[in-house]
C-alpha cells in the first residue's frame, strides 16, 4: 500500500493526500510536479525511473488507512542529476 508521503523530497512543498501536484516513481519517491517537469526532467534521481501522478486515497479510507506523516526531505544535487541524465 502506498504511504502517500506529505511533501516533495526536493523542495519540501506540501503534497497532501488530495494534491494533484504529487508525482511518484515506482519506489514511491515523491516530488511535486514542478520539480519533476522543470528540474528532474521526469527522471527519478534515486532510481532512474520515470514518474507518474500519485493516486489520491479516497476520503472514506483515510481513517482506516492513514496517509504518512513521514517527511523525506533530501534536496537533489541538480548538477549531478543532470550529468547522470546526459550519460544515459
Amino acid at each position: 500500500m502506498l504511504e502517500i508521503r506529505p511533501s516533495c523530497e526536493h523542495c519540501n512543498k506540501a503534497l497532501p493526500n488530495a494534491s494533484k501536484e504529487a508525482m511518484i516513481c515506482t519506489f514511491e519517491c515523491t516530488f511535486c510536479r514542478d520539480c519533476v517537469e522543470n528540474l528532474l526532467y521526469n527522471i527519478c534521481p534515486n532510481c532512474g525511473g520515470n514518474f507518474t501522478i500519485r493516486p489520491i486515497r479516497p476520503k472514506n479510507l483515510v481513517e482506516k488507512y492513514p496517509v504518512s506523516n513521514n517527511v523525506v526531505y533530501k534536496p537533489v544535487n541538480l548538477e549531478t542529476h543532470l550529468k547522470k541524465i546526459k550519460k544515459a
